[in-house]
């Protein structure tokens, strides 16, 4: 297939989701010099809240922080699937983003070749199956973090056996009719909060099945605050800021809290589901976790909603361990059987690391494992590159605004310098450095990462190699990051 002007791009941004629509945005308007582009395998965009079409699919994190700095929130706090769509609609439509965006292509393979400083990537239109080549001075990386595909099912004995059917969130069917089902949803955490009373009351039970339980935090879905400044006709820009400023400062103090008096957090969020539940439901075992607050990130439940369906007795808890599935439902340790005509397994996601892309550094394959992280973005041996993962105790958005800043800057900068290339390199006095997970498993470990930490970077005990997941810390230290800094080596 020949090759068209627009196979020759500055920058090439890998997926179409919150992080790639995020990252279009600021380059069209902090580098408009740039040629960029930006593929994504799914017919459209949204990633996440494309994917995900089963009930009640909803943010976890509030809107004012979800969402843009530069597109101000005038919804809900918690927002549904659709509103979030309808928000980066917005967002490609006023900035004539769609032009820019290739939808039903995926990126196969990239290789980085040093003499011509640029990466060669194959990308296949997955209407046509053709494939063909993208010339690329710069990745920008924003697939996300995790297999939109096929989501993560345990292994459980006699599944096979099962006469009714099994689904999973991320897979769900168009076709299915819970009416006058017996439903059991394995899980515990914000997907089964959302699924277990958005089914409640329409199927003929709904059991939420966990394992371990998770910690909840629930509040109305409104903000007080953006409501009054509403009422003082305060500009919708005005309020975006304040509202967030204000969100941000008060999950700081929670996190500072949830660290120095763990306890006492513990005991303030498990009075509140107590408070919710009533007599319907004892606490102990179901809804106290034995890991200390925010090891596990905290559901949010939307004006307590799950805890309603639990008090109303429209849905119920089991906690206990699978033994194994039957041809009627699922027989647990404790000797007691749950009937089911549906099984949802709200079991997780199947961790995706830089888009499955297979990798190679002039002609040597990249073992993804083998690098080192320059604060969380970008990686030893990989040229002119930056992955964009986002947090997991804030918004995600948080982080793609601030790398997205940081990029652009680094963009600048290489073409007032004249350089073509930009890798992390460690210094001699980092070649003692004690190295560690791409995460501390102490400070936080849900399962998706704990099962393939194996395939991500190391990160060092030196600020510039860390991936710290603080947003407070990274807020203040990625602006002010020296570009000249030794760590950082231009070609």
């Amino acid at each position: 297939m020949g090759e068209s002007a627009a196979d020759h791009v500055d920058v090439l941004v890998v997926g179409a989701g919150i992080s790639g629509v995020g990252a279009a945005w600021h380059l069209a308007h902090q580098c408009p010099d740039l040629r960029f582009m930006v593929v994504e395998r799914a017919e459209s965009f949204g990633g996440t809240w494309l994917t995900h079409k089963y009930p009640g699919i909803r943010s976890d994190s509030d809107l004012y922080t979800f969402g843009y700095r530069f597109k101000p929130w005038t919804g809900t706090p918690i927002a549904t699937a659709e509103e979030i769509l309808r928000y980066m609609r917005e967002v490609i439509a006023d900035n004539n983003l769609d032009q820019r965006i290739h939808y039903r292509t995926a990126v196969e393979s990239a290789a980085w070749d040093s003499a011509a400083s640029r990466w060669t990537v194959t990308v296949r239109d997955l209407a046509t199956d053709e494939a063909r080549t993208v010339r690329a001075s710069f990745l920008w990386m924003c697939q996300g973090y995790y297999r939109h595909d096929r989501g993560y099912t345990p292994e459980w004995p006699g599944m096979d056996d099962f006469r009714g059917r099994i689904v999973h969130p991320q897979e769900w069917p168009g076709d299915l009719d819970m009416t006058g089902k017996k439903v059991v949803v394995i899980g515990s955490g914000a997907t089964a909060a959302t699924l277990v009373p958005a089914l409640a009351g329409k199927c003929a039970s709904v059991t939420m099945l966990q394992r371990s339980p998770t910690y909840f935090m629930t509040g109305r879905n409104a903000n007080e605050l953006a409501d009054t400044l509403r009422q003082l006709e305060v500009k919708e820009e005005w309020i975006h800021e304040i509202v967030r400023r204000k969100i941000l400062f008060d999950q700081k103090a929670f996190a500072d809290r949830a660290a120095a008096e763990p306890e006492a957090v513990r005991a303030d969020l498990l009075a509140n589901v107590r408070l919710h539940l009533g007599d319907a439901a004892p606490v102990e075992p179901h809804f106290a976790p034995t890991y200390r607050p925010w090891r596990q990130r905290i559901a949010f439940v939307p004006d307590g909603n799950l805890f309603t369906a639990i008090r109303e007795g429209k849905a119920s808890v089991v906690t206990d361990q699978i033994r194994n599935f039957t041809p009627e439902g699922i027989a647990l340790q404790s000797g007691e059987t749950l009937e089911a005509d549906v099984i949802v397994t709200a079991t997780g996601f199947n961790l995706n690391v830089l888009g499955d892309v297979a990798f190679t550094i002039d002609g040597k394959p990249l073992d993804f494992a083998d690098t080192v992280t320059w604060r969380g973005l970008m990686f030893t041996g990989m040229p002119n590159m930056v992955w964009v993962f986002g947090y997991f105790r804030a918004s995600w958005t948080l982080r793609v605004d601030i790398i997205a800043d940081f990029v652009c800057r680094l963009l600048r900068h290489m073409q007032e310098r004249g350089a073509k290339s930009v890798v992390p390199a460690l210094r001699p006095e980092d070649g003692d450095m004690r190295l560690s997970p791409w995460v501390d498993t102490e400070d936080f470990n849900p399962g998706y990462l704990t099962r393939g930490l194996h395939l991500l970077p190391k990160q060092g005990d030196r600020a510039e190699w860390r991936h710290t997941q603080d947003y407070w810390l990274d807020k203040d230290i990625l602006p002010a990051v020296d570009l000249d800094e030794p760590t950082l080596r231009y070609g």
